[in-house]
């Protein structure tokens, strides 16, 4: 079999929601190895809230797995994201695979398989998602969509919709996720003006976001870092 020749992808996070230890094991290393960020989950009865926690750009997904099947999961996320998700199964016959596909996910592959199409279906995957949709509206985290073009902001069945600084304050936050963005990069986006604006004015912004963002029962989403700025 002639190795495919596939471009390394930086920083994708792959979520592994596997049980057999082995094949997940394979699979993170496999996968770390082409500098891709992996976890795979530790409790199966709390799928969601490793999922929340961590913020993946990809699902490999069983569809046996202790306590609840990998069907029941993608539903559930499907509620709130659309992360890609691909099913990963000793299932081969068409109607799991329809199954799968009906219930959210994005592609099927069957165990046994060549690591290098799991690599190759990962990457067109991801390219599809994110590469090719570079012009989506939407920018998501932690569960968390916020809509650029409409200044709304939702989470699983509610929404709001946010006044322009809110709106400008969640996008840089979100575009920077996992980053401190500064207290003076924040101002400087939000007023853009040689005049000196009072921080407070910030402060109060801030606050009215964290406000808005509870209103739709999202809490604890903007983390302050003292005396340096935010992060989500």
């Amino acid at each position: 079999m002639c190795e495919l020749s596939i471009i390394r992808i930086w920083f994708y996070k792959i979520f592994i929601v596997e049980d057999d230890k082995v094949i997940s094991q394979k699979m993170a290393e496999f996968l770390s190895s082409w500098n891709y960020q992996v976890r795979q989950v530790h409790d199966f009865s709390k799928i969601m809230e490793e999922f929340i926690a961590f913020d993946p750009d990809l699902i490999l997904m069983d569809i046996t797995l202790p306590h609840l099947n990998g069907y029941h999961w993608t539903l559930e996320i499907r509620k709130f994201s659309k992360v890609p998700i691909l099913f990963v199964s000793s299932a081969n016959d068409d109607m799991n695979i329809v199954m799968a596909i009906s219930q959210g996910a994005d592609d099927y592959i069957t165990k046994p398989f060549d690591l290098q199409v799991l690599a190759a279906k990962i990457q067109a995957l991801l390219r599809r998602t994110y590469d090719f949709n570079s012009q989506s509206h939407f920018i998501e985290h932690k569960g968390v969509r916020f809509n650029v073009e409409d200044n709304t902001v939702s989470f699983q069945d509610k929404s709001i919709e946010l006044t322009k600084n809110e709106a400008k304050i969640l996008r840089l936050l979100l575009e920077r996720k996992n980053s401190i963005v500064s207290r003076d990069d924040l101002m400087e986006y939000l007023w853009k003006t040689d005049y000196y604006v009072d921080e407070n004015a910030l402060s109060v912004n801030v606050n009215r976001l964290r406000k808005k963002l509870e209103q739709i029962d999202v809490r604890d989403f903007i983390i302050t870092k003292k005396g340096i700025g935010y992060l989500v």
